[in-house]
């Protein structure tokens, strides 16, 4: 007799449940994720696949049909009320705040810098790109992902016709890393799907995979076309003496190297991608999607006409970029979804809700008892305005199930509040809760407290996936030879999110105004406090700016400081003064008219 298993690993949390973790094998139901255990799919990643379709399924309000595989049909009746959905979305909402600006590094100036005119054109830049691919929105897809699977993707490209990057938020049970040691910064990833038979267009069931690859750079390529039509890439030159891409150089070992405008030495490495598509019917049994037969597949193209079969995208980095939900473990990949610490909850939120559900059904139509009917029916149909009559004797009982409702409804609030204690969304800020019941705003944020350790943590693990996004942005901008990007650097670039709790602007004010009279805060710290607790400053430079231009009590005390004309000019944001067109002075006096006599004999003597 086999012992039960016993798995421990980034997807224990849902062992509970038979149709994900078999009490025999340990494994998923095969009924049940059928996708998981394609031929294509590696071993080690079916568990992680089968977690993303349990963890869509609450989302949707699925789940009841998922256990119906193995349960049978009555687990078809269970009610799903949305709970989980309503918890992903508060947690998504919480984590973006209300508002995503970018802020490039250098932008601002104090008493001690100056702004960097280049920063802030690559801000200006980098906000207008994030206008035109509408990076809110794709945000908000990516990271709906990511709270409620656990894990999020994002793809960036350069499309020539569009003349900038284009960012994508990718589904993860999509994303396929060959993962190193160190579980970081993969250097091949794959994106796979199956593609459905189409009998109308007389296409077969296909699967479809993209590729991007960090490799030694190899010599250049151009597109062809082979003998029997298939459209592939092909070395330029002899093959004893290829040619290299202009730019690129050979050393005497023939490893060929090139300079990226964003590094200082040269790399030797570059991105290839690859999008090609088999029929099912051609793959072999022992490949899985780091394996295919490559003289089997049909390759995409590009809009302009390249060839997808390892084009080399002139970059030294592999445009893709994972977002977990959560802070990995060490030497992890894997997110964990917000969701997974309260899945058995939410089961049992679930089954209460459909007990609920049955008893109003016998409260809003009693079951009633009829005894000694005069015309000795055995049972009666109960209408509005029905009489019963009864003979000597005769009774009426009626079975009251409303106390048995009430005590279901408490227990589905009991159940509601423990998921979102051990989710540490507070009542507060899932909107259950009047705030005017809050004794004090001191009181308010205190309840609050763990949600604030909840979303510094989740921001924690995107910080520097947000980052890396954005200096890829840069990369992609100077690799297309944008042309306000020749000659630029990549600066430092982050995505700020804004606040996501209720905050007392007039409180905010006044602990600025205090601090900031006091010459204890300087004015950008005021002014970014101010944007922080939800006062209307879009750009803090640029409010300084409009502050400045203002302030001539600064200006006054600055003169008197320095005695610097230009520094003051500069201070209120004018234009420098014109050499050639130099102030006549005024000397001080007691103010006199021509005709005064006493004025003209004091300028004769």
């Amino acid at each position: 007799m086999g012992l039960r298993q016993f798995l421990v690993d980034a997807w224990g949390w849902l062992n509970f449940k038979p149709v994900f973790h078999d009490p025999v094998t340990g494994d998923p139901n095969r009924r049940a994720f059928p996708s998981a255990y394609a031929t294509w799919v590696p071993e080690e990643d079916t568990r992680r696949l089968a977690a993303y379709t349990v963890l869509a399924a609450y989302d949707g309000g699925q789940a009841g049909e998922l256990a119906e595989i193995r349960d049978g049909a009555q687990a078809r009746e269970r009610r799903e009320y949305g709970d989980p959905a309503a918890f992903i979305d508060a947690i998504t909402s919480d984590v973006l705040g209300d508002e995503q600006r970018i802020v490039v590094d250098g932008t601002e100036e104090d008493d001690t810098t100056t702004a960097d005119e280049e920063a802030r054109a690559v801000q200006e830049d980098l906000l207008a790109w994030a206008e035109d691919e509408q990076l809110a929105m794709r945000m908000q897809q990516a990271e709906r992902k990511a709270v409620g699977l656990g894990d999020a993707v994002y793809r960036l490209s350069w499309e020539p016709d569009k003349r900038r990057p284009v960012v994508r938020a990718m589904d993860p049970g999509l994303y396929f890393p060959v993962l190193s040691d160190d579980g970081e910064f993969p250097a091949r990833v794959h994106f796979a799907w199956e593609l459905p038979e189409d009998p109308r267009r007389g296409l077969k069931a296909r699967l479809r995979r993209i590729t991007y690859e960090l490799a030694p750079i190899r010599p250049a390529t151009v597109s062809s076309a082979e003998g029997r039509g298939q459209r592939t890439r092909t070395f330029v030159g002899d093959e004893d003496d290829p040619l290299l891409v202009p730019g690129d150089t050979a050393d005497e070992q023939g490893a060929i190297w090139r300079q990226y405008a964003w590094n200082d030495e040269p790399s030797r490495f570059t991105c290839y991608l690859t999008d090609a598509t088999w029929l099912l019917e051609d793959l072999e049994r022992h490949s899985d999607v780091d394996n295919l037969p490559m003289g089997k597949a049909v390759y995409a193209q590009r809009g302009d006409g390249e060839v997808l079969d390892g084009l080399d995208l002139m970059i030294d980095f592999v445009p893709v970029l994972h977002l977990p939900n959560s802070v990995p473990g060490a030497e992890e990949h894997w997110g964990k979804a917000s969701l997974a610490a309260v899945l058995q909850v939410l089961d049992e939120l679930a089954a209460s809700d459909t007990d609920a559900a049955r008893a109003s059904a016998t409260t809003g139509i009693p079951i009633l008892s009829v005894s000694g009917l005069q015309d000795g029916r055995a049972s009666v149909q109960v209408e509005p305005g029905v009489v019963f009559k009864l003979a000597d004797g005769g009774r009426m009982d009626v079975v009251n199930t409303a106390p048995q409702l009430a005590q279901l409804l408490t227990t589905v609030e009991t159940l509601r509040d423990r998921a979102a204690v051990n989710l540490r969304l507070p009542a507060v800020a899932l909107g259950t809760h009047d705030p005017a019941q809050m004794p004090s705003g001191y009181a308010l944020k205190i309840s609050l407290g763990p949600l604030d350790k909840l979303i510094a943590s989740m921001r924690l693990a995107r910080r520097h996936k947000y980052q890396l996004l954005l200096r890829f942005v840069q990369r992609l901008f100077i690799a297309g030879q944008h042309p306000d990007w020749v000659g630029r650097s990549v600066h430092p670039a982050n995505i700020v999110f804004g606040a996501y709790t209720p905050t007392d602007r007039m409180g905010v004010l006044e602990e600025v105004a205090t601090a900031y009279a006091a010459r204890l805060i300087s004015l950008e710290t005021a002014l970014r406090m101010l944007a922080e607790g939800g006062w209307p400053i879009e750009d803090v430079a640029a409010e300084i700016e409009r502050i400045q231009a203002r302030a001539f009590d600064q200006a006054a005390a600055l003169a008197d400081a320095t005695g610097d004309a230009e520094a003051v000019r500069d201070y209120l944001g004018m234009k420098p003064a014109d050499p050639e067109k130099v102030p006549v002075p005024v000397l001080p006096g007691p103010a006199t008219t021509p005709d005064d006599p006493e004025t003209d004999a004091g300028q004769q003597q």
